[in-house]
């Protein structure tokens, strides 16, 4: 069922003039071949980062998703349950594919608390939180999410593998150190801006760096004075 997302109401301060223009915006309709070129964007980019994190089973794939911003809204004004389905498709598809597994990131109104399936909560041994993610408070992708999974919760926090942010929704709390960016070769999913990354481990010293400790002429390690 397509969504409508109804004309709003945008104000744009001037300063010079100090005086507020206002501006109507007509997004229009969310039509069944657009979540599909949703689904397949999201696919494109989350293969894309999966090839080159090397993701695969027991690795996880932490998103966080505005639906308001891919429908060219402002973040937090018009979440859209058919956009994250059409996202979860997508991802979906790629983590059936790789083998990895997928970590939702909710709002600010969650403390940015995560959907995942308990096997991995269990797993990896995180904390889980008591809420059910609503569109209102959770966001549309971690409320669609927890609807799809098998066996939901959530986690406070995790530390993935590698992150996709479709919105400017702010995953870096939940990636590994240390983080290294990605860039797709799409960079938008709709009107939503994406960014991504993914963790290698910390490289301590570099080549100059002594893992041993050199021997004297006498064959006692020297020592200092």
């Amino acid at each position: 069922m397509s969504a409508r997302i109804p004309v709003v109401l945008g104000i744009i301060r001037t300063d010079s003039m100090e005086v507020l223009h206002l501006r109507l915006k007509e997004a229009g309709c969310m039509e069944k071949g657009e979540l599909g070129n949703i689904r397949d964007q999201v696919a494109e980019i989350a293969g894309e980062l999966a090839a080159a994190a090397k993701l695969g089973p027991g690795k996880l794939l932490v998103v966080g998703a505005s639906t308001s911003e891919v429908a060219g809204l402002r973040i937090g004004t018009g979440g859209a349950e058919d956009i994250a389905a059409a996202l979860f498709d997508g991802l979906e598809q790629v983590r059936g594919k790789f083998g990895f597994d997928l970590a939702f990131q909710c709002c600010e109104h969650l403390n940015r608390a995560l959907v995942v399936e308990r096997a991995v909560l269990e797993r990896l041994r995180l904390t889980e939180v008591a809420a059910v993610p609503v569109p209102k408070a959770g966001g549309s992708m971690a409320a669609a999410a927890y609807r799809r999974f098998a066996d939901p919760c959530l986690a406070e926090s995790l530390e993935a593998h590698a992150g996709i942010d479709i919105g400017e929704t702010l995953i870096g709390m939940h990636l590994r150190r240390v983080a290294v960016p990605f860039r797709p070769s799409r960079r938008m999913i709709g009107m939503a801006r994406v960014t991504a990354a993914w963790a290698r481990p910390k490289l301590i010293g570099g080549e100059r760096a002594v893992y041993a400790l050199p021997q004297a002429a006498d064959g006692n390690a020297p020592h200092c004075q």
